[in-house]
């Protein structure tokens, strides 16, 4: 099912009651045309029209109080429907994972999730509106045959060229459109990267190329914005010549029969005002860009629903010491790897920028599974191991940590008992700064400006509860040198029974680690401790450079 389907279906019972409302209303715009018709009538005989104009009042009333219901149904069916696929969207983008999801920008998928949804959002009540849309004119039609026949031919020749008219404005529209919305992602994407390295921009004195790099598309999206519009220009230039000759045509042939004496001057008023409604290519326009509209914001949506959920097993952590072997594992710069990290071992990973270090460490904590070859916990493939098994066995700690949570403890570890989250604070070496925070652990995150490397440690402190495996890459880096030597105890010393792989650039992390693992060029060039390997000139420019 379409993503455009699912979100009309998602509106369940809201959809019915904008449907009754919106007939309802197009009930009462085909009886007031009569009513109006038959006062006049009256009224051209001499008659009271009292008893008609209450009547045409009351009808207007029930119309307006349908439209009330058709917009509150329609509000809150979209904001239902917008809620749950931004949901839906952004679960899907988190079990992806970054290696399925890699391909979109963090603006792009800000854009997709914010503004894309919301389009789409408006499906159910856009294709309601499209299914009612028929209502005017079809009943039009069969009033005027009922008033003359030979009204309902005249009507119907114009009527023709107003479903043409629609149709071509619908596909013109869908296809600009998703073109429009593509280009706007691009820009929105580029803009969010540049927010984000904004101080790098301006020590750089970047802005203005900046500025051209965001908006190099403009043109492009100048020219979708025009080729929107020339869309609606030719579909209102055409509605405006049917329009009116649809009404010259009814008004023709209904002048015809007046003179005849077959019809009365309010049935010719109302004959007017039926060909008005059933032409009236202004409101149908506007309905048919809301489903050209919804139609592309779900088809950038749909993208994202695509996206392959990284699958689990559902086995538990195997019994071991934490034991992590890689069998001929080929991956981004990695290539035909063969390694086995000893469980319980603290293991340095070092080589140049750009030898697959942080892959490695990548793979290691399954945030993505190789191209070729198996990763191994224990003796069982990462991708057997139950979700939750895997991430409570396995923590990960990054350079630059994105803190998730309402709270500090929250970001440390959000379903852990306040002991636990202190501890792993302690072994950190935040628990004293965390304690200075206005509210301590409860102090909310958006509170808690945090330098980089206080980050880090939060970081730490966050992967420090895993009881099997530790990961992290470079999660040290931004740290001053007395902090990192005290971290450095606790990983390298306190954090027995739990294997440590680390990916470092320092030469002291290497040389306090129980065994070194050298990548050089996406392979492993050699595996052995930190002295024996410092004999080798090329070792030691890995840390020179």
């Amino acid at each position: 099912m379409s993503a455009y389907s699912s979100a009309v279906r998602h509106g369940g019972a809201w959809l019915p009651a904008i449907g009754l409302a919106a007939l309802g209303s197009t009930a009462v715009t085909l009886a007031v045309p009569d009513v109006l018709g038959a006062a006049v009538d009256t009224a051209a005989a001499g008659h009271g029209v009292g008893g008609q104009l209450l009547l045409a009042g009351a009808l207007m009333a029930f119309g307006v109080l349908c439209d009330m219901t058709a917009g509150y149904a329609s509000a809150a069916c979209t904001a239902g429907t917008t809620a749950w696929l931004r949901l839906w969207m952004t679960r899907r983008v988190l079990d992806a994972g970054p290696a399925n999801s890699g391909g979109f920008t963090s603006g792009d998928l800000l854009g997709r999730v914010c503004g894309n949804a919301a389009d789409a959002g408006r499906a159910g009540p856009g294709a309601v509106g499209a299914l009612t849309a028929i209502a005017p004119p079809v009943g039009s039609l069969v009033l005027l045959a009922v008033i003359d026949p030979w009204l309902a031919v005249a009507f119907l020749a114009g009527t023709v060229g107003v479903i043409l008219v629609l149709r071509s404005f619908t596909r013109g529209t869908t296809r600009v459109l998703r073109t429009y919305l593509e280009i706007q992602g691009r820009i929105v994407g580029r803009l969010v990267e540049s927010l984000g390295g904004i101080r790098t921009i301006a020590a750089a004195g970047t802005a203005a190329a900046e500025r051209d790099r965001i908006l190099a598309d403009l043109p492009e999206l100048h020219a979708a914005g025009r080729a929107t519009w020339r869309v609606l220009a030719r579909s209102t230039f055409q509605g405006s010549v049917l329009g009116p000759a649809t009404l010259a045509a009814v008004l023709a042939v209904g002048g015809l029969e007046l003179v005849r004496g077959r019809m009365t001057p309010g049935e010719l008023f109302a004959a007017s005002r039926y060909a008005s409604i059933g032409t009236g290519l202004g409101g149908l326009t506007s309905v048919f860009a809301a489903v050209a509209r919804s139609r592309s914001g779900a088809a950038r949506a749909a993208e994202l629903l695509e996206l392959s959920e990284v699958e689990y097993g559902d086995r538990a952590v195997p019994e071991g010491t934490g034991e992590l072997t890689f069998l001929g594992v080929s991956c981004g710069m990695l290539r035909d790897v063969d390694l086995t990290v000893p469980g319980g071992a603290a293991v340095a990973v070092v080589g140049p920028s750009g030898s697959g270090k942080s892959v490695l460490a990548t793979l290691a904590a399954r945030l993505r599974d190789p191209d070729q070859g198996q990763v191994l916990l224990d003796g069982v493939r990462l991708p057997e191991i139950a979700h939750d098994e895997l991430r409570a066995a396995v923590g990960c700690a990054f350079e630059r940590p994105t803190l998730v949570g309402a709270t500090v403890a929250d970001a440390i570890g959000p379903n852990l008992p306040r002991s636990r989250v202190e501890d792993s604070a302690k072994a950190a070496r935040a628990d004293a700064f965390v304690r200075l925070l206005p509210q301590g652990y409860d102090t909310p995150l958006a509170d808690a400006p945090m330098s980089g490397g206080e980050a880090q440690r939060i970081g730490l402190a966050r992967a420090w509860a895993a009881h099997r495996l530790l990961v992290l890459d470079d999660a040290t880096s931004s740290l001053d040198t007395a902090t990192e030597a005290l971290i450095s105890d606790a990983l390298l010393g306190g954090a027995r029974g739990r294997t440590r792989l680390i990916v470092t650039h320092r030469a002291a992390t290497a040389a306090r680690a129980d065994l070194v693992v050298w990548l050089d060029e996406g392979r492993v060039r050699r595996v052995g401790g930190h002295d024996r390997l410092w004999q080798d000139a090329a070792y030691r420019e890995v840390f020179a450079a």
